[in-house]
Parts: structure tokens; sequence; C-alpha cells
């Protein structure tokens, strides 16, 4: 089974883009890329030196329960710039590990699914947790800040 990554979907980054409000209702901070490290959830790459993006309180659900954690994301604020879905690794996906964790149907953490995951062996976690049938989907979060970063889905 191959897994696909997907990045923030188109609906949810014109939103931002547009000035609409985040999770908590506020509106997303402007910022410049300075000294590299920005994630873009939209592209799934990196974003370059100089590079405006916002920065948003983001819940990637969409119900609401006690596992429906919201957090901070960084996405381009270049309108029109997205990702196509992908099965090979993600770009920005640069730190040496990530937290993998799977969500059943209704949006809940499947206990024993989360683990901190070496970025070269993510397709191979990922693709493994997707064989189960009680996971629905999978996050990759920040092994450091459980920032979200994407989803992945069975190809």
């Amino acid at each position: 089974m191959q897994p696909v990554f997907h990045p923030l979907p188109a609906s949810i980054a014109d939103h931002y883009r547009a000035g609409g409000a985040d999770a908590y209702g506020l509106l997303p901070e402007h910022r410049l890329v300075t000294g590299g490290g920005v994630p873009c959830r939209a592209t799934l790459r990196p974003l370059p030196e100089g590079a405006p993006y916002l920065i948003v309180a983001h819940r990637p659900f969409e119900g609401l329960n006690p596992y429906t954690e919201t957090g901070p994301i960084f996405l381009s604020a270049e309108p029109g710039a997205l990702a196509e879905p992908m099965t090979g690794l993600p770009p920005f996906l640069t730190s040496p590990a990530y937290i993998l964790r799977g969500y059943s149907a209704d949006e809940r953490i499947l206990y024993g699914t989360g683990s901190v995951v070496a970025t070269d062996r993510l397709i191979e976690a990922a693709a493994a947790l997707l064989q189960r049938p009680e996971v629905a989907f999978l996050h990759i979060r920040s092994a450091s800040n459980n920032c979200f970063h994407c989803r992945v889905e069975r190809g």
C-alpha cells in the first residue's frame, strides 16, 4: 500500500490567504522567511529566504472531540501556491524525525499507533499503519513541537 501525503486543502489555504480567521478566531500573522526552516503546509516545500508567509492556528479535523488538536502552522502567503498529493516524501520534511500517528474514521487517536519515526522511514512506517483496517488516516507532526505537518491516506 502506497501512502499519499496531502497538502493543506486549497479551500483552507485560500481562506487563510484571504485573511480569514484561524481556529482561534484570530487573523493570520504575516511574516517573511528569515533564516530558513519554514515548512509550508500548502506547498509541502520549505519556503525560500524572504518569502512571505502566514502563521495561523489550525485544527486539521472536520469535527470536534477531545482528540482534535489545534496548533500553529506556516503557510505560503502567495495565492495559488499549492502542491498536489504525492506518494514520495514531501520536500518540507527536513527534520531528522517526526511523530506519525493514526486516527480512526471518527477522528480519534488510535492508541499504539503514535511514535517518533526517523524521516527516512516515514513511508515504510506509514504504509504499515495504513494496512490496519481501523486506521482511517495518519498525521505527520513535529517530533519536537507536535505541530501538524500533513495528512497521510491510502493511495
